[in-house]
Parts: structure tokens; sequence; C-alpha cells
């Protein structure tokens, strides 16, 4: 069992995925602080992903799904006013076991780290079946031109366990469908997720890109800002 700081939010972090904040907020500031000085181990934190209808914040701990990611901060730019512009890059699956409100300025938890299980339906037959029919759903759903046109493939080396997360950072997907990926510990019950998640999209794409002119303005991703 060890013990990571907290960063509850309203997405999920998947592992290999990449994560910018902005941090304004004294608690996290005070954490960020912290990584940069080794306070912390190896500049690393939790992130955890709030349901949907809850307001993010570290008071709503029964709001926080039990599953999260680990993240080893990256670059960090500090702007006027104390705040923060960093970047993070998700490494591993843990699951919450208890949260503690009082060691620090943030929340700190003990967590469990969560591998992967070995399928029981495994073979390298099976593997390459459903690697290629994700792969396959992956270039589908980007050939639907709304999400920018094609993108680089994740490569050849990317393996069963990392492949679905590599194409699932790289699509809209909603915070459930997300966090089902991150629970998921079946590397090919995964697979099969992300072809099913990236098959329904595309069909949805494809059905904005049918609506007629003025209409499919309201196709456009939404800006964040």
């Amino acid at each position: 069992m060890d013990m990571l700081p907290l960063f509850p939010l309203g997405t999920v972090l998947l592992p290999g995925g990449h994560l910018p904040l902005h941090i304004f907020e004294p608690r996290y500031r005070q954490l960020v602080t912290d990584l940069v000085h080794e306070d912390l181990p190896d500049r690393l934190f939790g992130v955890v992903a709030i349901r949907q209808g809850w307001e993010v914040g570290e008071d709503n701990v029964d709001s926080m799904y039990d599953v999260g990611c680990s993240a080893r901060l990256d670059q960090v730019r500090q702007l006027p006013g104390g705040r923060y512009d960093v970047s993070a890059a998700g490494e591993r699956r843990f699951r919450l076991l208890q949260i503690d409100r009082s060691a620090a300025p943030y929340l700190m938890a003990n967590i469990q780290w969560l591998p992967d299980t070995t399928p029981e339906d495994d073979s390298p037959a099976r593997r390459e079946h459903l690697t290629t029919a994700a792969r396959s759903a992956y270039q589908r759903y980007h050939a639907t031109g709304l999400r920018g046109g094609p993108r680089e493939m994740p490569g050849a080396d990317a393996d069963a366990p990392e492949l679905s997360y590599l194409l699932a950072d790289d699509c809209v997907l909603t915070v459930e469908d997300r966090q089902e990926l991150l629970t998921e510990t079946d590397p090919l019950v995964r697979l099969r997720n992300i072809r099913r998640l990236l098959l329904r999209e595309a069909e949805f794409l494809r059905e904005l890109r049918a609506v007629p002119a003025p209409l499919t303005e309201f196709a456009q991703q939404t800006s964040v800002n």
C-alpha cells in the first residue's frame, strides 16, 4: 500500500496520456510546489475523476471514482500571482483505499496499484485479431474528418495492454467511457471495448457530417475556454 496526493478532475487520465493543467487554487499551487521541490517522492500525484453532476473539488470525496491513474509531473511554468501551467504524463492505475484530509492542504490517499490481469482466452492469434480490429476502428473514427482528419497510428511496438489507452487518448469519449477503460484490467476486453466505442463514435460523427447547412456549425467541437 502506497500514499499519493490526489488531484480530483472532471476528466479521466489514462496510462500514457498527456495532462495539461492550469493551477490557480492555493491547495494545488502548494501541491505543485511540493512536487517540484521533491517533498513528494518522484514528482508523482494521483488523478481521480469526479462523477458527472458533481462539483470538482476535494470536499466531494464521495463523488470520486475509486480507480484513478498516477501522473508524473513533467513541465512546469510559473505564472504571475503564484499560478502555474504544468503538464504531466499518466503512468499506472490505482484503487483508492482511504483518503486523508488532514495530512496536507490537499487530499492524500492510501492506494493500491491495479495491474492488468492475465486473460483466460489469451493467445497470439486472439491478440492479433483484437489489435487489428481496434486499429481499424480508430482509422474509421478519424476518417470522418470531424476530428481533424487522419492521425498517425500508434507504432507497431504498442502492445495490447497499452494500445487501447493510446487509441482512446486521441479520441473524444465521455468520462464514463474513459473510466470504463481505466477500470478494466483484462487487456483483451479493453481492446474490444475501445473498438466498440470508436465504432459508435464514428457513426455519430458521420451523422453529424450529414447535418444540412447551416446546422453543421453545431457539429464543430466546442471550445473548452
